[in-house]
């Protein structure tokens, strides 16, 4: 059973109508970066619990998290509606595998998200400190429009700290924007066009790629990287190629 800590919002930054991002003080233990927590409000007499990743460092001491309006959920409206002060059950203890420890060498690491699943990807490049030697890393994040690009500048940031190593490639689904490519990440993979704008290939040989967002998004891509390229899931028991995580 998860052990809940009574955390504190120091910030609710509403991005969109629909997408806002949580900050908030809580006395967790460590995490490793690319975990998740859970997040839990009381309503009406029942403890209301989400899994959402950390968007944070591990040494960051203000934890954030990045979530999307659920218009009929039963907890993401009210935890929308947090103002600074108000309290918030966090699980001590974080959770999960999709981290860096878990994977296998390789050269070229691909971080394929949608949505908000952006956020472990920007923990992991935040906390610089636990990232391999990977000769390049393609940070991917798809959105359906160019407004829920919440954290661009961020990656943007990033992208100019890691000095030609780290690079970026925006997509948008249902609209045409400057600088990013239009479509859906396995379309784009399987027309040539996300290897052709970054300049990088996906290489069972030198590549691993991390899929993370909504489940279609995951199933697709690994099935078509299976069918196209040969490439298979990762296991503990048995190295492969893709590590994934799904955003419900």
């Amino acid at each position: 059973m998860a052990n809940w800590v009574t955390g504190k919002i120091i910030k609710n930054h509403k991005w969109t109508d629909a997408l806002f991002s949580l900050i908030l003080e809580a006395p967790i233990k460590p995490f490793i970066a690319g975990q998740y927590a859970k997040l839990a409000l009381e309503i009406n007499g029942l403890r209301i619990q989400r899994a959402y990743s950390y968007v944070n460092a591990p040494n960051d001491n203000q934890l954030e998290f990045y979530l999307v309006t659920v218009p009929e959920g039963k907890l993401s409206p009210h935890l929308k509606a947090l103002k600074p002060g108000d309290p918030i059950y966090v699980t001590e203890e974080a959770a999960g595998f999709f981290v860096l420890e878990e994977l296998p060498d390789c050269e070229t690491l691909w971080m394929l998200s949608t949505g908000t699943a952006i956020g472990p990807f920007l923990s992991i490049l935040q906390f610089s400190e636990n990232l391999p030697p990977f000769n390049e890393i393609i940070l991917v994040h798809a959105v359906r429009y160019g407004e829920d690009f919440s954290y661009l500048p961020l990656m943007k940031a990033l992208e100019k700290k890691y000095q030609g190593k780290l690079k970026i490639q925006t997509i948008v689904s249902r609209e045409n924007k400057t600088g990013s490519l239009t479509g859906r990440i396995p379309a784009l993979i399987e027309s040539g066009q996300l290897e052709q704008a970054v300049k990088a290939k996906i290489d069972p040989t030198s590549s691993h790629v991390m899929l993370c967002g909504n489940p279609q998004m995951v199933k697709d891509t690994q099935q078509l990287l299976k069918i196209q390229r040969g490439m298979d899931k990762h296991l503990r028991c048995k190295a492969g190629h893709i590590t994934s995580e799904q955003y419900w």
